[in-house]
Parts: structure tokens; C-alpha cells; sequence
């Protein structure tokens, strides 16, 4: 396996991993989404510090107002802190919403 198929599984994982726990396995109500923040991205993101932090992240993500975050809006987060928290992109992510804790 490539390391992008590699990673893409992960992603698939990790976000099948939350979802699942409870309702829709295709998406993440609220709770699911702080679960995941804070077990996967508290570097990233200070959701801890700042709960209402989760109900920005959730208000920027789902696009199609139905109070969940599908596997789709899932990337546009890790598309954006991707993009925010790597080196390689330093000075591009002008118009990046979600804050990070990284720079």
C-alpha cells in the first residue's frame, strides 16, 4: 500500500472510529465531533481551553445545516489544518477559518 492509500485508510479509520459510537455511522453529530477533537487533534486545536471552539468548528464545517459533519466535511478540517500546520505552507493559508495552535 502507498503511503497516500496508507493515509487515506487512516482517515477512513479514524473517522468511522467516532462516528460510530453513536446515530449515523456516515456522520458526526456534536459530541462525536469533540470526542474526535480532543482525542485527535488537541495539538492542533485548543478545544480544551475553549469549548466553544467545537460549536465554531461545527457551524464553519456543516455546509448543508443538518447539525452533522459528514465524511466530506470531515476533510475540509483536516484539508485546513493540514494546510495550516505544515511548514511546506507557511504563508499560504490566508483565509483559513479554524484557528490553530500550531504554526
Amino acid at each position: 500500500m502507498s503511503k497516500l492509500e496508507s493515509a487515506m485508510e487512516t482517515l477512513i479509520d479514524v473517522f468511522k472510529y467516532y462516528s460510530s459510537k453513536e446515530g449515523d455511522k456516515f456522520q458526526l453529530n456534536r459530541s462525536e465531533l469533540k470526542n474526535l477533537l480532543q482525542g485527535e487533534l488537541g495539538e492542533y486545536l485548543e478545544v480544551s481551553k475553549d469549548p466553544a471552539l467545537v460549536n465554531e468548528i461545527m457551524s464553519e464545517l456543516d455546509r448543508n445545516k443538518d447539525c452533522a459533519v459528514s465524511f466530506e466535511e470531515f476533510l475540509v478540517l483536516v484539508t485546513k489544518l493540514t494546510v495550516c500546520g505544515a511548514g511546506f505552507f507557511q504563508g499560504y493559508c490566508s483565509t483559513v477559518v479554524i484557528t490553530c495552535a500550531h504554526r
